[in-house]
């Protein structure tokens, strides 16, 4: 059964080496289960509800990467659009978290009909590359911020707006520690070492007693506090344009580049880089988002750490359906979830906006027409505490430095008009 499958034989891999593979790569990114609940949950999300619907978005969204697409492929609750729910739309914006997340299944509802009329391409080739990078570095620029602001480590300042911290209490002193901790494990090579920082800081903090045990197993919490609370009428509102805009266009990119770097580890893709089943895989992304706002959690992903998994042999959708029934079983660790303190995860969102700035280096920092935008993004994301905003502002700028500098032939008529609906979104707000 399992090779009528997944084509076990002619992909040239077996069951076990499939299974090491799932289990390699969830254990890279079982992290989503600790961080993720603790973002929404300053929403106004509930906890335990958030922690049940991020492990059963992660889980659909593998099942059906791996039985529909056949691709090694995991995913969950994406790192940075999670940050933009909770502090962009819902604390940043004002609006209800039930709003955010209708804007989830919009953007969603969007990123499925791209796949199936097969019009991501074009999407993808009129946006920019320089607009592409920019996002990255902006979201990594605002990822920093938040877990900066979590630990402590900046406090807001009446005089300067923001200010250095107490770093010699506990919350920031352990939340450097946890980064120092990622970064000595992963340069040698330890998949789990963001896993492996989370609880180790936890351990600390309860052996301190700076948090209360509340146990390790137990029954999953009760997912009705979210399910199907969300509200697409309120994020049909045209100040939702933005926001929808942002959540897909993240999710889109963030997917397509995903995609292509786990399939060539994988020898999936042809030498021209042209994947098979790219519709599928497409499409269990979106689905696994629309499902996941219906759930309640922010927009699921593709992990880039799935490439841990295809390093070990991982190359059919079994990788991925090892994950996602390892992301069910998670469902009873939520006493575990729950005492994780805000201080544990900020070195692990420090460690991931430290990978996106890496986009930095990719920039043609010579040419200013490209320079702008990319330092608009970069900068007005985290001061704006919105990525939609950021996006907005950085394709603005885009449009206006190349028609400044003579370069109009640069601006694709898919900028030009989410040039002009931003700026009207901006007039009318």
């Amino acid at each position: 059964m399992l090779e009528k499958l997944f084509s076990l034989k002619a992909l040239q891999t077996n069951v076990k080496t499939e299974v090491v593979a799932g289990l390699t790569t969830f254990i890279t990114m079982v992290y989503i289960v600790f961080v993720n609940p603790a973002m929404l949950a300053e929403a106004g999300i509930d906890h335990g509800a958030a922690f049940v619907a991020t492990c059963l978005a992660a889980a659909i969204g593998c099942f059906i990467m791996g039985f529909f697409a056949n691709y090694p492929l995991a995913l969950a609750p994406g790192m940075g659009l999670n940050a933009f729910f909770t502090y962009g739309v819902v604390l940043g914006m004002g609006h209800s978290w039930q709003t955010a997340l209708g804007a989830v299944f919009l953007s969603g509802c969007l990123f499925l009909l791209l796949s199936i009329f097969k019009i991501r391409e074009w999407v993808i080739q009129a946006i920019p590359v320089v607009l592409k990078r920019a996002i990255a570095t902006g979201i990594g620029a605002f990822l920093a911020l938040i877990a900066l602001k979590n630990a402590e480590i900046i406090v807001s300042s009446p005089a300067t707006f923001v200010q250095l911290g107490d770093i010699t209490s506990p919350g920031p002193l352990l939340a450097i520690f946890s980064l120092f901790v990622i970064t000595a494990l992963m340069y040698r090579e330890w998949k789990s070492g963001v896993l492996i920082s989370i609880l180790l800081v936890t351990v600390i903090a309860w052996g301190a007693g700076l948090v209360e045990y509340q146990g390790i197993v137990s029954a999953p919490p009760s997912i009705a506090p979210t399910l199907g609370q969300l509200d697409i009428v309120g994020a049909l509102e045209i100040t939702m344009l933005s926001v929808v805009f942002a959540f897909l266009f993240v999710d889109l990119f963030d997917t397509s580049g995903t995609l292509v770097a786990v399939t060539q580890k994988a020898g999936i893709a042809d030498e021209k880089g042209n994947m098979p089943r790219l519709g599928r895989a497409l499409s269990a992304d979106s689905t696994a988002t629309v499902a996941g706002s219906f759930l309640g959690t922010s927009t699921t992903t593709s992990y880039i750490e799935s490439v841990s998994g295809v390093s070990v042999g991982g190359r059919t959708g079994l990788t991925a359906v090892v994950v996602g029934f390892c992301f069910l079983l998670m469902m009873f660790f939520a006493p575990l979830a729950k005492m994780v303190p805000a201080y544990a995860t900020a070195g692990a969102i420090l460690y991931v906006s430290v990978l996106m700035l890496q986009n930095l280096k990719l920039v043609n920092w010579d040419d200013m027409t490209d320079a702008i935008p990319v330092s608009v993004v970069l900068l007005m994301t985290p001061l704006t505490f919105s990525i939609a905003h950021g996006i907005a502002l950085g394709f603005i700028a885009y449009t206006a430095v190349k028609l400044a500098c003579n370069k109009k032939d640069d601006i694709s008529i898919s900028v030009w008009v989410l040039t002009v609906l931003f700026i009207v979104k901006f007039a009318l707000s």
